[in-house]
């Protein structure tokens, strides 16, 4: 079974009741993981979560079906998360494919992969598989994501208050779900008794997170400016900013310099951009220096190498919650000092 962003709510229910391999793609991370959480909504009982990575899979192939057909120590229903770059997981979801016996639903979320990529292809003509690829959304697209969502808890938004939500989340789904379940929250909405929200009650939820948002540390970081880095980490645990939060801010950034960098092809500028194709890229006005500046160093080899970085160490920070903050830290620091040495 086979999927696009835009038919994929359609197929969605379908999916999650036929399916037991899911294969989620494409440039747009935050939408591909947004996918994979609502299948996960979707599965009557999805049980535990057994988290895998794709570096781990490639090493050990058979891992994932045996895995998958295992039972837990009370024998509670599971389902296996795997997050993983390009075809990292190849073998093993042939090898699950392959071996005999119920397996548990398994749930795929491929950085860098596409539809046309040799899992995809793999997954895409069968019946207990669904495979979906996700283009990063314009606002529009996210603006109206964020009013379904609204309405789902309660809330009720116009337009203007939605695309406000979809710009203070930078067009990441995830953190516009989020902000919409604080707004519920704050306001008292539910279902069966909605409430309209103002631009007061989310200024009121919002206004630490614009004013001490995650791209000041992105943009030190990644720009490698060695005088601002210091005082953005101590910003970060002063403010006790959410390290996975912060650190799918670093992955949206390293997405959106793959996508400019396919645009500008092996010797284009910025300059070269036009204000569509800008616009089209999620390039804003007060971004564009920080883009400029970090795609001189960020581009080609390096970007996958920091791509592929930024994968292990997400999977660290939820392999070591406790230790996150102090991991992050230490890597980016490490990160910092590759880009100004450049």
């Amino acid at each position: 079974m086979k999927a696009t962003q835009r038919d994929f709510a359609s197929v969605a229910q379908r999916a999650a009741r036929e399916c037991s391999v899911f294969f989620f793609c494409g440039p747009d991370e935050a939408g591909a993981s947004a996918a994979a959480d609502r299948i996960l909504e979707l599965i009557e009982d999805p049980g535990e979560r057994v988290e895998m990575s794709g570096a781990q899979l490639r090493k050990d192939p058979i891992l994932l079906g045996d895995e998958a057909r295992s039972t837990s120590l009370f024998g509670d229903k599971r389902h296996i998360y795997v997050r993983a770059n390009g075809d990292e997981t190849l073998d093993a979801v042939g090898n699950l494919l392959l071996g005999s016996g119920e397996a548990c639903p398994v749930v795929v979320v491929a950085t860098s992969a596409t539809d046309k990529s040799r899992t995809a292809k793999l997954l895409a003509t069968r019946k207990d598989a669904l495979v979906a690829m996700f283009w990063p959304p314009d606002l529009s697209a996210v603006a109206a994501s964020v009013r379904t969502m609204a309405g789902a808890v309660g809330l009720k938004l116009g337009g203007d208050m939605a695309e406000r939500i979809a710009r203070a989340a930078n067009l990441d789904v995830r953190l516009a779900k989020s902000e919409v379940e604080k707004l519920a929250l704050y306001l008292d909405a539910c279902p069966q008794a909605p409430v309209t929200a103002d631009s007061d009650a989310l200024d009121a939820i919002g206004a630490s997170c614009e004013e001490d948002g995650f791209m000041p540390v992105v943009n030190a970081v990644l720009s490698g400016d060695a005088r601002k880095v210091p005082a953005e980490l101590h910003r970060m645990r002063e403010l006790s900013l959410n390290p996975v939060g912060l650190l799918l801010a670093f992955e949206r950034r390293a997405a959106q310099l793959a996508r400019v960098a396919a645009a500008l092809g092996p010797r284009g500028r910025m300059g070269d951009l036009d204000r569509g194709k800008k616009a089209a890229l999620g390039i804003f006005f007060r971004d564009e220096r920080d883009i400029a500046t970090q795609l001189g160093t960020w581009r080609g080899l390096r970007l996958d190498r920091l791509t592929k970085r930024l994968t292990a160490l997400h999977q660290s920070l939820l392999a070591n919650s406790q230790a996150a903050e102090l991991l992050l830290a230490q890597e980016l620091t490490e990160i910092a000092r590759f880009a100004a040495r450049r």
